[in-house]
C-alpha cells in the first residue's frame, strides 16, 4: 500500500493537511471532491441540490471505487464512510488516517453548512451528521490523529508520527 487516505468530518483539515503531507513525502495529492466536480462539470453543492443526498453518495462511492492512484495522499469527502464499498476500496489501496475533531471544535470551523457541499439528509443538523459519521470514521481508520486545537504544522507532525516508517521514508 503506497497511498495514504485522510478521512474525517468536513473542516477537519483533510485537504489542507493532505496537500502539505503529499509535498513532504514526495507523493501526489488527490482531492476526491475536485475529481467529482471535474468529472460532472458542476460544483458539489449543485450536485447535491440536483441529485439529492443518496444519489450524490452513490456517485461519490462510484468515483472513489474508480480510483487507482500510486504514491498519493487522498482526501475524500467526509461522507465517503457512508458507502462501505468506497471505504473497502480505500482500505485496499491505502493506509487510512482519521483526522478526529470533536464536535465543539467542528462547530467552530463550519459556518457555511448550506453551501459547503456537505451531504446530509433533509432535517439533519451538523450534530446529526457528526453523530452518524464519527463511529464510521473510527471503524474504517487504520490510524487516528487528534486535531483539536492543533495548527497545521502540529497536525502534519502528528500524522507523520503515526505513519509506518516506510511511508515517511519511501
Amino acid at each position: 500500500m503506497e497511498n495514504i487516505t485522510l478521512i474525517g468530518m468536513p473542516g477537519s483539515g483533510k485537504s489542507t493537511v493532505g496537500v502539505v503531507l503529499a509535498k513532504t513525502l514526495g507523493y501526489s495529492f488527490l482531492d476526491v471532491d475536485l475529481v467529482i466536480q471535474e468529472r460532472q462539470g458542476k460544483l458539489l453543492q449543485e450536485l447535491l441540490n440536483t441529485l439529492g443526498s443518496e444519489s450524490f453518495l452513490d456517485l461519490e462511492g462510484a468515483t472513489i471505487r474508480s480510483l487507482c492512484p500510486s504514491r498519493t495522499v487522498l482526501a475524500p469527502g467526509g461522507s465517503c464512510v457512508l458507502r462501505a464499498g468506497a471505504m473497502e476500496h480505500l482500505r485496499s489501496l491505502s493506509t487510512v488516517v482519521y483526522l478526529h475533531l470533536s464536535y465543539d471544535a467542528l462547530e467552530g470551523r463550519i459556518h457555511n453548512l448550506a453551501t459547503r457541499g456537505i451531504a446530509f439528509a433533509p432535517g439533519q443538523t451538523l450534530r446529526d451528521v457528526y453523530d452518524q459519521r464519527a463511529p464510521l470514521y473510527a471503524r474504517y481508520a487504520d490510524l487516528t490523529v487528534e486535531v483539536d486545537g492543533q495548527t497545521l504544522d502540529q497536525t502534519l507532525a502528528a500524522v507523520r508520527a503515526v505513519l509506518p516508517p516506510a511511508k515517511i521514508h519511501p
